[in-house]
This record gives structure tokens, C-alpha cells and sequence, in this order.
């Protein structure tokens, strides 16, 4: 059987919401359960402060997103779960990197394309408030990939050009000096949701219409009760199509569930009952790891310690890696 090692990076700037569990956490920690893949994980704190200038809430964030893959069930036995600061050999091979990554593709990846374009529409300078964490990041992501060897890395199709990026970067390192990186191949799966949040767009923190994780069941419930929904009354058949409620109740229910809820809405179902129904389903799902995250949050030592041990596992690749690496430019030891 051939076994390939999947790498997937987690932002630590916000606090998870419903999106991110349907869309990234649960296909990812349940694709990190089949024997033929060996699964990374790492906390992107380095790349958090591209978007986040605040200590605390870079910190806050990275103990929440940590907290809530452990309570979702991430078996760290068996996937590499690690932050990204914790591993010295992505900063010193980012650097090398940059050594040889050409300048022009860097003026193609899409943020920075996007931010200049952004300035030229305000009338100000293109390179105005853009760092060089923003315009350089695409080699920090490419080191983090290309430091363990990954062959697939899962992304929205958004994010396909980090991965080509990548590739493109290892193949000119290779070229130029010795051919010690994999080329990662971006992966994209069409059957992962892309949840709508409370207006009816996609559910993004960037436009504050998210449902947090982990809220208390109060909580939850009033936020779903927010949910946009168009003004039919009950007794009048409503289209699945365009409800919000309804895609929702399709990410967390069963085939018998999703055609149960096609018959309610065809019948009429009164809005304030649909929602009812899909917050005690949305709910049913959570309490569990709910109450494992709260329980975490409590003891961040044993997160910490549970990332010191990631890391050690991450540094067995890491470590010899770099040294091949250091060898290939000519950073050697005399004699």
C-alpha cells in the first residue's frame, strides 16, 4: 500500500466557527484516520502575524484552534499536530528559499495583487501598508511544505496557486542545487460544503455572519434563530434551494435527515420550527466536543504539551532535512 503524507495548516487568527468544522476540521481529521495517509498538522502562528498585529489574540487564537482539533477528536498518535513556531528549521529554510525564489512570481500570488490593486483604487501608493510578510509569505508557506515532504496538501480552490507556488519553488531549488523536495500537489475536494452564514453568504469572519464552534447551547440557539430566511409563512412550501436553514441542516444530518427535512420544507414547515429543529440537530453533534474544549481551554499546559511533543515528532523530519539542505548551498562544515 502506498502511503502519502497529507499537510494542512491552520491559520491562528479568530475563533473557529461552523465553516471552518464543516468545511476543513471534520473531512480533515477523518481523512487523517484511513491507513494510507500520513497527516501533518501544523498551527500557522507565523503566518497569523501577516493579518494579526495583536499579541494576545494571535495567542488567544492559537490555543483555541489547538483546543478545538483536540476536542474534535484529532487522534496525535497517529497525525503530527505541531506549531509552526516551535519547528527552527522553517525559518532557516524560508530564508534559503528566498535565496532563489524569483521576485516575479512573487508579484503574481494573489494577496499581494489584490492589496495593490486595493491601493491603486484609493488613489494611494500600490506598495502602501503592504509588508513583506504579505508580499513574501507564499515562501514561508512553501517551506512549511516542502520541510516534510508532503505530496497532497487539501485547500479550497482559492489557495491552489500557495501549492503551484510551491512546487514551482522546489523545482528551481532542485534544478539549481540537488533534488531533495517532493512536489506537492494541491488537493481539492468538490464534495466539501462551503457553509452559508447568517446573511446568506458564505460564512466568513470577514463578514461577520459566523456561528462560533464551541458556544454555549444559548448561545448557539440564538445565533441560529438569526439566520436569514425569506418571509413565507407556515403551511407554505418552501424551496430548499435557496434556504440557508436548509443547507445548514444538510451539513449535519444523514441521507434519511436531508430527505425528512426536503418533505417538512415541500409541507410547509414554519420557519421558527425548522430552525428549532436544526439548532437541536447542530447541537446534538457539538455537545460532546463542546465539553472536551471547555475542558481544555481550562488546562492550556496540556496543550502546550501535547504541541512540545508534536513538535519533537515534527523535528525528526525537520532536523535531517535542513542538514541535507545546508549541505546543497554550500553551508558545510571545514574540513
Amino acid at each position: 500500500m502506498s502511503v502519502r503524507r497529507v499537510l494542512t495548516g491552520i491559520t491562528t487568527t479568530g475563533t473557529p466557527h461552523l465553516g471552518n468544522y464543516v468545511g476543513a476540521i471534520r473531512p480533515a481529521i477523518r481523512a487523517a484516520q484511513q491507513a494510507d495517509n500520513e497527516s501533518f498538522f501544523f498551527l500557522a502562528d507565523y503566518h497569523a502575524l501577516i493579518k494579526c498585529s495583536d499579541p494576545e489574540q494571535v495567542q488567544r487564537s492559537t490555543l483555541e484552534i489547538a483546543a478545538t482539533w483536540l476536542a474534535l477528536g484529532l487522534d496525535t498518535s497517529r497525525a503530527v499536530f505541531y506549531r509552526q513556531s516551535d519547528i527552527p528549521e522553517i525559518s532557516e529554510l524560508t530564508w534559503i528559499l528566498n535565496c532563489s525564489a524569483a521576485k516575479g512570481l512573487m508579484n503574481r500570488a494573489h494577496a499581494y495583487k489584490a492589496a495593490v490593486q486595493a491601493n491603486e483604487d484609493n488613489g494611494d501608493d500600490p506598495d502602501y501598508a503592504v509588508t513583506m510578510g504579505l508580499f513574501s509569505y507564499p515562501v514561508l508557506m512553501a517551506a512549511d511544505i516542502l520541510m516534510f515532504s508532503a505530496h497532497d496538501i487539501p485547500v479550497g480552490r482559492d489557495q491552489i496557486q500557495h501549492v503551484e507556488m510551491a512546487r514551482d519553488i522546489a523545482q528551481r531549488f532542485n534544478h539549481n542545487y540537488e533534488e531533495l523536495f517532493v512536489l506537492p500537489e494541491a488537493r481539492v475536494d468538490d464534495n466539501v460544503a462551503v457553509l452559508q452564514g447568517l446573511d446568506g453568504r458564505k460564512m466568513s469572519k470577514s463578514y461577520n455572519n459566523t456561528i462560533p464552534l464551541f458556544d454555549t447551547e444559548k448561545r448557539l440557539k440564538k445565533a441560529i434563530n438569526k439566520v436569514k430566511t425569506n418571509l413565507l409563512e407556515p403551511g407554505e412550501p418552501k424551496d430548499t434551494a435557496d434556504s440557508t436553514v436548509f443547507q445548514l441542516w444538510c451539513a449535519f444530518a444523514d441521507q434519511a435527515g436531508v430527505a425528512s427535512m426536503e418533505q417538512a420544507f415541500a409541507e410547509g414547515i414554519a420557519w421558527g420550527e425548522a430552525k428549532k429543529q436544526l439548532f437541536e440537530r447542530v447541537n446534538e453533534e457539538l455537545r460532546g466536543p463542546r465539553e472536551e474544549y471547555d475542558r481544555l481551554i481550562a488546562e492550556p499546559g496540556h496543550i502546550e504539551s501535547v504541541l512540545r511533543q508534536g513538535a519533537e515528532r515534527a523535528r525528526e523530519h525537520s532536523a535531517p532535512l535542513m542538514e541535507k539542505v545546508r549541505s546543497a548551498v554550500g553551508i558545510r562544515p571545514m574540513g
